[in-house]
C-alpha cells in the first residue's frame, strides 16, 4: 500500500438493481457513527480497517470481511498506520432476502450474525463482483453477487432478531423520530421536542438512545445524509439537496456526507446521472482481487477476529461445492 493519498468510487451498475459498488482506498479517512439503509459487505484488500459496532471494537484485515446489517450504528477508520484498500457492495434488504429464500433455510429476516469473518475466497468474490461491473459484463456481476451473498448467509447468516416490546421508553422515542423526520429541514430543540412529547428532555434522549443506538441530534445528521443521498439519486442538486434536508449550505453536506458515504456529494450525483457511463480509469481495477495479508508487523487484534467455519461444506471452494474458481 505504498503512497498517501486516498481515493474512492461509489457508483451503481444498472444490470445490479438494489446495489451501491464502492471501492476505496483510505489512510486518514475516519467515519463518523452513521447508519446504512442497506447491508455492507466490505471486502479487505490491504491493510486492517478498524470500526466500532455493537458497543466492541472490530478489526477486519486482508483476506477478511466486515459485514453490516442495515440500521446499525457503527464507525470505521484505519487500524493500521498504512490504512486500509478495500471494495464492497451494499445489497438492498430485499435483494438478500430474495437470494435467502431461494438458496438457503434461514427462516425471518435474515442477516450476518458476526461483523467480521475471514473468508479470502468471498473477498475474491466480492472483488470480481466490482470488476464485472466495470466490464459491463451483467451475466458474471450477478452471479458472483448472487455466489457471494448465499456463501456469506451460510458461513455467518441468521435470522435477525424480532422487533422489541414497545416499551414506553420505546414509543416515546418512535414519536421523536416521527417528530424528526417531519421537521428535518426546521427541527425543534430537544427541550421543545420533550415538550411536545409530554415528557422530559433526559428522558427523550434516554429513549431515543435506548432505541436507535445514538442521540437524536446524530441521529437526524444520518437521517439527512440519508435522504440527501436520495435526493441526489434523483438528479438534485448538491445545493439544492442540502438546503432540503436543513443543511446551512452546500459546505455543511459536503462535510457530513463525506464522513458518513466516503465520497464528495458531487461525485456520487455523477455517478448516479449515468449508471452506464463509459469505463475510463477506473480506481483499483482487476487487480484488487489479489488479496494481501496482513504483513508481521501488521497488528490485528484476534479478539473480535472470526476464524473460518470449517464445518459447512462451504468455508473452502466454490459455494455450489466445486473447487473451481469463480470465472469474472
Amino acid at each position: 500500500m505504498a503512497g498517501s493519498d486516498e481515493r474512492a468510487r461509489h457508483w451503481r451498475y444498472a444490470e445490479l438493481p438494489g446495489v451501491d459498488l464502492l471501492r476505496a482506498r483510505y489512510v486518514r479517512k475516519t467515519f463518523v457513527r452513521h447508519t446504512h439503509e442497506h447491508f455492507v459487505i466490505a471486502a479487505i484488500a490491504d491493510g486492517v480497517e478498524r470500526f466500532h459496532h455493537g458497543g466492541a471494537e472490530q478489526y477486519a484485515g486482508a483476506g477478511s470481511l466486515a459485514l453490516i446489517n442495515p440500521d446499525t450504528p457503527h464507525t470505521g477508520r484505519a487500524g493500521v498506520p498504512e490504512g486500509w484498500r478495500y471494495g464492497a457492495v451494499y445489497p438492498a434488504p430485499a435483494v438478500v432476502a430474495a437470494i435467502a429464500a431461494e438458496t438457503t433455510t434461514l427462516r425471518g429476516t435474515p442477516g450476518f450474525v458476526r461483523p467480521v469473518l475471514d473468508d479470502p475466497y468471498t473477498v475474491a468474490l466480492v472483488h470480481r463482483v466490482l470488476r464485472a461491473a466495470d466490464e459491463g459484463d451483467a451475466l458474471a456481476a450477478d452471479t458472483l453477487l448472487r455466489v457471494a451473498v448465499t456463501r456469506l448467509l451460510r458461513l455467518n447468516g441468521g435470522p435477525l432478531p424480532a422487533r422489541r416490546v414497545r416499551t414506553a421508553g420505546a414509543r416515546t422515542a418512535a414519536r421523536a423520530r416521527a417528530l424528526l423526520e417531519e421537521r428535518m429541514a426546521d427541527p425543534p430543540s430537544l427541550e421543545t421536542l420533550a415538550r411536545e412529547l409530554g415528557t422530559g428532555p433526559f428522558a427523550v434522549l434516554r429513549a431515543f438512545r435506548d432505541a436507535y443506538g445514538m442521540p437524536p441530534h446524530t441521529w437526524l445528521t444520518d437521517a439527512r445524509v440519508r435522504r440527501a443521498r436520495r435526493l441526489l439519486d434523483a438528479g438534485t442538486t448538491p445545493a439544492e439537496a442540502a438546503v432540503a434536508v436543513g443543511f446551512t449550505d452546500q459546505p455543511h453536506l459536503h462535510r457530513h456526507f463525506t464522513r458518513m458515504v466516503g465520497v464528495p456529494p458531487g461525485a456520487y450525483r455523477r455517478e448516479r446521472k449515468n449508471v452506464q457511463d463509459t469505463r475510463g480509469e477506473f480506481l483499483l481495477s482487476s487487480d484488487m482481487c489479489q488479496i494481501r495479508q496482513p504483513s508481521r508487523t501488521t497488528r490485528v487484534h484476534k479478539t473480535n477476529r472470526t476464524q473460518p467455519s470449517y464445518g459447512t461444506p462451504w468455508a473452502s471452494g466454490s459455494p455450489w461445492g466445486s473447487p473451481a474458481s469463480p470465472s469474472g
